[in-house]
């Protein structure tokens, strides 16, 4: 629980992406904000990157029975990411995908360097069963100060819709 409570708040965050090779593919900063929705076992967060036009969702939740931390999260690119670590630890990791030409992906998620006002996190990438890693990025956590205006990271809503059943 103490990896949650840490997170609730405002981060300034400096992601770093990398390329397939290990170099830097690019650099952009932005928000992130964590709030809870059932206290001590539901967390909710987005991340907003204006730099490069995007925004995700996240979803960090403890199961008891299984002793884990479990995180979603869902990008520009809509795709569900599930990833699942040891209540207590700092590594998450999601179970291979299987990609049509045979091959199989698989992420791993990696706290670190954990400060009552920062940390860092990094995900590597392995496409052969968790063999070998490669770096795909790395973030740095800063606390937003204290009183700063929120600016982007909270919910947009639409002008409501008629609804319409599916057929």
């Amino acid at each position: 629980m103490q990896q949650l409570r840490h997170s609730v708040g405002l981060w300034d965050v400096t992601t770093t992406q990398y390329d397939d090779k290990g170099g830097v593919a690019r650099v952009g900063s932005g928000t992130y904000r964590f709030d809870w929705v059932v206290p001590d076992r539901v967390l909710t967060g987005r991340a907003d990157m204006p730099e490069w036009k995007q925004s995700a969702g996240m979803l960090f939740y403890v199961n008891p029975e299984r002793s884990t931390i479990e995180m979603t999260s869902v990008g520009p690119d809509g795709e569900l990411v599930v990833m699942t670590g040891p209540a207590g630890g700092e590594t998450r990791t999601t179970a291979p995908a299987d990609f049509a030409d045979g091959g199989r992906l698989q992420l791993r998620f990696t706290r670190f360097n954990v400060s009552p006002d920062g940390f860092e996190s990094r995900i590597e990438a392995s496409i052969d069963g968790g063999a070998s890693w490669r770096p795909d990025s790395h973030q740095l956590f800063r606390r937003a100060a204290a009183g700063r205006a929120d600016t982007g990271a909270r919910l947009r809503y639409r002008k409501p819709q008629n609804y319409v059943p599916l057929t």
